[in-house]
């Protein structure tokens, strides 16, 4: 087991953030179903319950990939090929996992939270001491970096845009010390792939892709703040 902690700062609210990553989800959701074959079926969708967190929301997904996938890995694969999602929403924390429809021994898990403060909280998950241990705390900036192999762009660029609506932006050097609000969304990442002589390197590579993912959805929710913000 691999485990990460990412910790993303941006310049909303806790519950600004919300209402951005709603609107996230579901461009997403609508922009991932074009794909003929692909496309993200709900599959449950109800309220929940935790003795901790209290009233929340339980959503099952199946969010099907295959035709993205290289014809080489499809020819290896079942025709019908999905990652199952599993979610409990109880904002600001929020708990994750997703499985593969034909990799039964392999599992990730994000248990997330969102805290009004810049990425400096040391334990905003409560982990055990054993659990920290094992953790790597990893900052990421949306101003300065980019999910690997993309092509430069000036309107993904954090370090330019300014919102019309919030007069927030652009990123510039130190600006998660200086800016109001501000608030970091803690996501501690655990991947599991439990084949013998292959563990290391796919736990690897499952972090890099969800890297990858982290940055460019946090750079849009940002970059796409007049669309969602007032709503």
């Amino acid at each position: 087991m691999l485990l990460k902690e990412y910790r993303i700062c941006m310049p909303f609210s806790v519950e600004e953030y919300r209402i951005g990553q709603l609107y996230m989800i579901a461009r997403h959701s609508a922009e991932e179903s074009k794909g003929e074959g692909d496309g993200v079926e709900v599959v449950v969708n109800e309220p929940c319950q935790d003795e901790q967190h209290g009233d929340g929301r339980y959503t099952e997904k199946r969010i099907y990939l295959t035709s993205r996938l290289p014809g080489w890995v499809q020819s290896m694969i079942p025709r019908v090929f999905y990652i199952t999602e599993k979610a409990w929403n109880y904002y600001p924390v929020t708990i994750t996992e997703y499985t593969c429809s034909f990799l039964p021994k392999f599992l990730i898990q994000i248990d997330s939270t969102y805290i009004n403060d810049n990425g400096k909280t040391h334990n905003a998950l409560n982990y055990s001491d054993e659990m920290l241990s094992q953790r790597d705390v990893v900052a990421v900036d949306i101003a300065t970096e980019d999910p690997s192999n993309s092509e430069y762009k000036p309107e993904q660029d954090c370090t330019k845009f300014k919102s019309s609506k919030t007069g927030r932006g652009p990123l510039d050097e130190g600006w998660k010390d200086r800016t109001e609000p501000i608030m970091c969304s803690y996501k501690a990442v655990k991947v599991f792939f439990e084949v013998w002589g292959m563990q290391t390197k796919v736990e690897s590579a499952v972090h890099k892709a969800i890297l990858d993912i982290i940055i460019k959805g946090h750079k849009q929710a940002f970059l796409w703040m007049d669309e969602w913000y007032g709503k």
